[in-house]
């Protein structure tokens, strides 16, 4: 890559789950695998892309199971949202190591650890190259990260959400169990609903629709793929109104 290449998005949302964290040994934080983010992260912002984060807590502690067995749903799901600052300040943590300046927003106040979540300040943070990590959900039990990331990408009017998984991108079935499944270069966010695929839960995706807001579902494994979709290579799966937007918004 050459710093003459030029990014396709200039201000992005990029949602991580908790178990991206993690790595290899699913639960906890690897150290290794976040300074591999975070090196990522620092090569987009020398774009001058700007870079907001969404980070999951699965790795820590997921709402839905504790309610599973019997834990009031929104104490479960509170318990997450605190997971989800654990991972912040960890990736946080690791950014600065490398020399980025970061705010850590949250949208339940903790004054002592972090800045409470105000659209605008945020805006003037990403203005100035800072990177924003948005925790603690979007205060609210019921809703997913992936929910969180939508409407923090529709407030800050992203150009993007890309959607880091495990996976090369969308599939038309499981390819864990399907070795016949074949992944989708693009699709549309009502074939997504209608087709009940598991890019991210349906709120997130009517949100992004609604908002005009493409998904880019995409590897995050590979080192460097972060870049690549920033700049427009075509690699993962492209989650728009259809024709990559009628060859145009995109």
């Amino acid at each position: 890559m050459t710093v003459s290449e030029q990014p396709k998005y200039r201000r992005v949302v990029l949602k991580l789950s908790g178990e991206a964290l993690a790595g290899s040994a699913g639960f906890g934080i690897d150290p290794t695998v976040v300074d591999s983010i975070a090196r990522q992260i620092k090569e987009v912002l020398g774009f001058g892309v700007q870079i907001a984060v969404v980070v999951g807590g699965g790795n820590i502690w997921r709402g839905q199971a504790g309610s599973s067995k019997g834990m009031d749903r929104a104490t479960a799901d509170y318990m997450g949202m605190l997971a989800t600052v654990i991972n912040a300040l960890a990736l946080m943590d690791a950014l600065e190591k490398h020399g980025v300046v970061v705010r850590v927003q949250t949208a339940i106040e903790m004054k002592e650890v972090a800045e409470p979540y105000i659209r605008r300040r945020a805006i003037t943070h990403l203005e100035k190259g800072r990177v924003v990590i948005f925790a603690a959900g979007n205060g609210n039990p019921y809703f997913s990260t992936d929910t969180t990331a939508a409407l923090r990408a529709a407030e800050i009017e992203a150009d993007v959400m890309l959607k880091a998984t495990k996976e090369a991108g969308v599939y038309d079935a499981d390819p864990r169990t399907n070795p016949n499944a074949r992944m989708l270069d693009e699709i549309r966010y009502l074939d997504v609903l209608k087709e009940n695929l598991k890019v991210m839960d349906a709120t997130a995706t009517s949100l992004c629709m609604d908002n005009n807001i493409p998904i880019v579902v995409f590897n995050m494994n590979t080192y460097g793929n972060i870049l690549k979709v920033v700049l427009g290579e075509p690699i993962g799966t492209y989650v728009g109104g259809g024709q990559r937007d009628v060859e145009g918004h995109s």
